[in-house]
């Protein structure tokens, strides 16, 4: 039997690149030549008539610019552009000027580098440490990864966030919306949490409507954000609000909204009941609490329900208090398609979301600002929004922008077929 052999790409010590590596390296840097060369010539072709008054041509090649070194993920990339001259730019107001998409005249790291500060920085790696967090990327020269750059990049934030508050929604028709108030473990000014408002389309695409602070998620919060969205020109009421019990919300939108329904979170308010229930009989009163939300029908649920107010009353009243005081917005979602139960019945969309933004400011306690982590909560959310799924069964939304009723999950036109 022969013996397997391992080859070593680094010799003991090394601390430079592997071998794979440097091949990598160098033919990312032999590629980015030839097309360089490609291009400098497919510009010049496409001057060839032009003459100058001694009938030579005016575009010409004129050696290679000084050579600058690239930062990518492979390391430092070093590369001469090529350059051209025109033989008559004194007599013309029109200087003819190569320019490379693939290398502009100022780049000096890849966009994907580029990215991948915010990333970091979203992710935890604080502003200091990135130079050393790159190292291992592109080389012991990671220049440019600094304070000053997260700072530019935050400003960037900034302005692209207070862009984005501004947009106009008159074109959109959200079906359902999530709401809830984040609160972050960070020292934020005037005791503020986050006020977010998720969207789901009429095509089942799912979006980030609002974020912005708010006061302990109070009425007045609530109700400024929704006029402000009114004023965007978000007119159509939605058909279904999803959030947990902040009575604050509930206020508002009743007000602003008056026509959309309500279905309380059930994740919240399984919390709620659970915790006034002793830690002993918390996991079967969990298991009856899953029976109630997980019936297929409306009746079966009022069943399962009842049957959790009487076990309990008795010993218990604050926690059957608690789950039977909703019951009529806990139970909402049994007149929408059961296709779409499972995105309704609990603000996940957003708790899921939001997990890394608490994991973000838990790295940094008391360091962050109001105005910070709303911008960093923003971020997050576009990056988080490109992967959120489209609604099951989205089809099922153009029934109910028609007006057809749904009894249990089914609609009214199916149960008549």
């Amino acid at each position: 039997m022969k013996e397997n052999k391992v080859i070593e790409l680094n010799t003991p010590g090394e601390t430079g690149n592997d071998i794979l590596t440097e091949m990598i390296r160098q033919g990312a840097q032999k590629i980015l030549k030839e097309a360089l060369e490609i291009a400098i010539e497919a510009f010049i072709d496409h001057y060839r008539e032009l003459r100058t008054d001694q009938g030579q041509r005016r575009v010409v090649r004129n050696g290679y610019l000084p050579e600058r070194k690239i930062v990518t993920g492979v390391g430092e990339v070093s590369v001469k552009a090529p350059r051209l001259r025109d033989k008559e730019s004194q007599g013309h107001s029109n200087k003819i000027r190569f320019s490379s998409s693939i290398l502009p005249v100022y780049l000096r790291k890849t966009k994907s580098l580029e990215e991948l500060i915010p990333w970091l920085y979203l992710k935890g790696v604080s502003a200091g440490d990135f130079s050393d967090a790159l190292s291992a990327l592109v080389g012991k020269n990671a220049k440019g990864f600094n304070q000053p750059v997260v700072s530019r990049l935050k400003a960037k934030w900034k302005d692209e966030y207070n862009a984005w508050c501004q947009r106009d929604l008159s074109k959109k028709h959200y079906i359902y919306c999530w709401v809830d108030g984040i609160h972050c473990n960070v020292r934020m000014d005037d005791k503020q949490c986050i006020l977010v408002i998720m969207g789901a389309t009429a095509n089942g695409k799912k979006e980030l409507i609002a974020v912005e602070g708010g006061y302990r998620e109070s009425q007045q919060s609530w109700r400024e954000l929704l006029y402000k969205l009114q004023s965007q020109g978000l007119q159509t009421s939605p058909e279904l609000f999803i959030g947990d019990g902040a009575l604050g919300f509930w206020s508002a939108v009743s007000e602003v909204y008056p026509d959309s329904r309500w279905q309380r979170c059930w994740v919240h308010k399984t919390v709620n009941v659970l915790n006034k229930l002793p830690k002993s009989i918390q996991a079967k009163a969990k298991k009856r609490i899953h029976d109630i939300y997980m019936a297929e029908t409306k009746q079966a649920a009022i069943k399962a329900y009842n049957l959790f107010i009487k076990s309990y009353e008795s010993k218990y009243s604050k926690a059957t208090e608690c789950l039977s005081k909703d019951r009529e917005s806990m139970l909402a979602f049994y007149d929408f398609p059961a296709e779409h139960w499972q995105h309704i019945r609990t603000t996940n969309p957003i708790e899921s979301t939001f997990a890394t933004v608490r994991l973000r400011t838990a790295k940094i306690r008391g360091c962050f600002s109001t105005q910070t982590v709303i911008n960093m909560a923003f971020k997050l959310c576009q990056s988080a929004e490109k992967k959120w799924r489209k609604l099951r069964g989205y089809r099922r939304l153009a029934e109910i922008v028609e007006g057809i009723n749904f009894i249990d999950g089914i609609s009214e036109r199916d149960i008549a077929a």
